[in-house]
C-alpha cells in the first residue's frame, strides 16, 4: 500500500509552476509579506553552469553534436548549446492525440519554464482584443478590459524593462519603454519596403534591457539569448523574479515534484496539494491555505481535470465543463527571400539582441470586410548570424563541387536572406481542446492528456494573406523568394498545432459560472481558495505573444489573492 506523506504545516499560498505566471505570483505576493511555496516539476537552475552563452563549439566533443554533448542531448532536444529549454517528447510522460489530428506540445521542466530561452517579445494586447465578439461576433469577450489591466502592463514592463518607442498604434498599444536598439541592415531594407507599400515596420518591444534596471546590466549584445544570459539582462522569471524573492526567507521552493492533484474538503475547498517526489518516487502532500496553478496552459487543465472528488466529480473547477476547451495557438507561416542589395555586404557583428530589433504590427485592424478575421504581426530574421550547425546545408545543395568554389558560395550566400514570420490570431473552435485520455498514465501513475487539434478557414484565409504580403515586402526589396521559413508546417504552409508554443485559453474566465471556470480575477468560480495564473484563463488568442499580458494578468491576480488572504476570505 502507498504511503502518503502529508506535511504538518498549513502554508499560505502554494505556487503551481515556475514559468512567468508562477514567477511573477511569488514576486508580487513575497513583496507584499505573503510567504509561498513554489512547486516545480524540474529541477534548480545555476545560470553559471547551465548556461553557455558564450561557449564556442570547438569548446566541446564534435563541436557540440556529439561526444560531450550526448549525454545532454538524451535530456535536451534543442541542442547542447540552448538554455536548460525542455522538450517535446519526455520519456515516460507522453500525451496522445485524437486519430486524424496533430498537435505537438513543448514543456519546460527547470525552475523559470520556457522563460529561461523564449523570445521575449513584450506586446500588450489592444483594447479591442478583449472584446473579440463585439468586435466581429466570433468568439467571447472578455470579462476585463484593457483600462483593468493597463496598470499591470505598466507594472510588468517598469519591473522586468521593455524596449520600444510610442507609436500610437492601435493594435500595438504603447507602454513604458527602455531606448530599443539601432536596426541592423536588412530590417533597414524591410523598414523601406514596408514604408512603399503603406505598413507600419517600427521597434519591437522586447524583455531585454538596454540600460541597468534593479541591478541587472543591460545587455551587450552577444546576441546568445537562447543559450541563457549569466547577466540576466533579458527576462526570465527565474533570474529576475524567483532567485531575488528566495533571498527575502519568504519562498519555500519544492523542485522535481510533479503535481498529481489537488485535495479538497467538504465544501470544496483546495486544502492540499499532492505531488509525487520524482527522486524518490513517492506521493507526498502540502497542506494550503490557497493555492495558484501557474503549470501552463495544458498542464494546469491536466491538474485540473485529474483533480475529481464527490463533489468536483468533472474536475476541479469544472462545474461548466470548459476545462480543456477552446485551446489555441498562434497561427504560424514563415518566408525567406535573398535579398541582392545585401550580397557583397562587408562582414560585421550583427548580433545585438538574441531577436529582432524591428517588427511590423497589424496595419488593416480597422478594415471593413477582410477575407478573414483578425490578424496577426510579423517577425524578421537575417543578419549575419552566429555560424551554427547545418547552416550552410542550402548553399552545398544548390553547388556542385568541394573545395575554394563551395566556400566561396558559402561565403556569399552568409547574411543575404530575410526571413519573415506570421504570428496570428486563431478563433477558438468546437474540434480543438485537450483531454483526459481515460487509458494511458505517465511513469508517475496520472492520467495524460489527449489533444485534438484542427485549424479551420479563418487561419488558412489568414496564412494565405501573410504568404502574398511577405511576397510582397520580398519583391520590393528587389528579391526573390527562397522558400518557406517554417521548419513544421502543414497544407497551405502554416504551423502545425503547438509548435509555435503560444498555447492558451483552457481554463477560461468570465463573469457567467456556467460558462468559465474563472472570474475576471482568475478566481475559480468553484473553490474560491484556487487561482490559474498562466495563460490558461485567456479568453481569446491575439496575435501578439501571451507572455506580457500572462504576466500583467498574474500581477493582478497576485494582488487581489493577497488583499483576500488580509480579509480571511481565503
Amino acid at each position: 500500500m502507498l504511503q502518503v506523506i502529508r506535511s504538518p504545516n498549513v502554508h499560505d499560498v502554494v505556487v503551481i509552476g515556475s514559468g512567468a505566471g508562477g514567477g511573477t505570483v511569488v514576486h508580487v505576493l513575497t513583496g507584499l509579506g505573503v510567504n509561498v511555496t513554489l512547486i516545480e516539476a524540474g529541477p534548480m537552475l545555476n545560470p553559471a553552469k547551465d548556461f553557455k552563452e558564450h561557449m564556442w563549439p570547438h569548446q566541446v566533443g564534435h563541436r557540440g553534436a556529439g561526444d560531450a554533448a550526448e549525454q545532454y542531448f538524451d535530456k535536451q532536444q534543442w541542442g547542447y548549446f540552448n538554455a536548460p529549454n525542455g522538450y517535446w517528447d519526455i520519456e515516460g510522460e507522453p500525451y496522445t492525440t485524437v486519430p486524424g489530428t496533430t498537435f505537438k506540445w513543448f514543456r519546460s521542466r527547470v525552475i523559470g519554464g520556457r522563460t529561461n530561452h523564449y523570445g521575449r517579445i513584450s506586446l500588450r494586447f489592444a483594447d479591442y482584443d478583449f472584446k473579440p465578439y463585439s468586435t466581429d461576433g466570433l468568439g467571447d469577450d472578455w470579462p476585463i478590459t484593457y483600462e483593468d489591466i493597463a496598470p499591470y502592463y505598466d507594472k510588468a514592463e517598469t519591473f522586468i524593462g521593455v524596449t520600444g518607442t510610442k507609436e500610437n498604434i492601435r493594435s500595438a498599444p504603447d507602454g513604458i519603454f527602455q531606448t530599443p536598439p539601432d536596426p541592423r541592415v536588412h530590417e533597414i531594407l524591410v523598414k523601406h519596403a514596408c514604408d512603399g507599400l503603406k505598413i507600419p515596420c517600427i521597434p519591437s518591444r522586447m524583455a531585454m534591457l538596454t540600460k541597468p534596471l534593479n541591478g541587472r546590466a543591460a545587455c551587450h549584445y552577444c546576441g546568445q539569448c537562447g543559450r541563457g544570459c549569466v547577466t540576466a539582462s533579458n527576462y526570465s522569471s527565474s533570474q529576475v523574479q524567483i532567485f531575488p524573492a528566495m533571498k527575502t526567507g519568504r519562498v519555500q521552493v519544492i523542485t522535481n515534484a510533479m503535481a498529481r492533484e489537488l485535495i479538497t474538503d467538504g465544501t470544496g475547498k483546495v486544502v492540499a496539494v499532492s505531488y509525487i517526489d520524482k527522486n524518490t518516487r513517492t506521493e507526498k502532500q502540502v497542506r494550503c491555505r490557497s493555492v495558484v496553478v501557474a503549470a501552463s496552459a495544458c498542464e494546469s487543465a491536466r491538474l485540473l481535470l485529474n483533480s475529481k472528488s464527490a463533489r468536483h466529480a468533472n474536475g476541479l473547477a469544472n462545474s461548466s465543463g470548459v476545462i480543456g476547451r477552446y485551446l489555441t495557438d498562434s497561427v504560424g507561416f514563415g518566408l525567406s527571400g535573398r535579398i541582392p542589395a545585401l550580397e557583397g555586404l562587408p562582414k560585421h557583428d550583427s548580433d545585438g539582441f538574441g531577436g529582432m530589433h524591428m517588427y511590423i504590427p497589424w496595419w488593416e485592424y480597422a478594415k471593413k470586410n477582410k477575407e478573414f478575421p483578425r490578424g496577426y504581426h510579423v517577425e524578421i530574421g537575417g543578419g549575419f548570424r552566429m555560424p551554427q550547425l547545418g547552416m550552410t546545408h542550402g548553399s552545398c545543395r544548390r553547388h556542385e563541387g568541394y573545395g575554394p568554389s563551395l566556400k566561396q558560395k558559402i561565403a556569399g550566400d552568409y547574411g543575404v536572406t530575410v526571413s519573415l514570420a506570421g504570428r496570428g490570431e486563431m478563433i477558438p473552435n468546437q474540434h480543438t481542446y485537450c483531454e483526459i485520455d481515460p487509458a494511458v498514465v505517465d511513469r508517475f501513475g496520472i492520467p495524460v492528456l489527449r489533444f485534438s487539434f484542427r485549424w479551420t478557414e479563418h487561419e488558412v484565409r489568414q496564412a494565405r494573406h501573410m504568404q502574398a504580403t511577405f511576397q510582397e515586402i520580398i519583391q520590393k526589396m528587389g528579391g526573390t523568394v527562397s522558400g518557406l521559413a517554417n521548419p513544421e508546417r502543414e497544407g497551405e504552409g502554416i504551423s502545425i498545432g503547438g509548435t509555435i508554443i503560444h498555447e492558451l485559453g483552457t481554463v477560461r474566465m468570465g463573469n457567467d459560472p456556467n460558462s468559465s471556470a474563472l472570474n475576471a480575477y482568475c478566481q475559480a468560480h468553484d473553490a474560491k481558495n484556487l487561482f490559474v495564473a498562466d495563460a490558461a484563463p485567456f479568453v481569446s488568442n491575439p496575435d501578439k505573444n501571451p507572455t506580457l499580458t500572462i504576466t500583467a494578468l498574474a500581477w493582478r491576480t497576485a494582488e487581489y489573492l493577497a488583499e483576500e488572504l488580509k480579509k480571511g476570505n481565503v
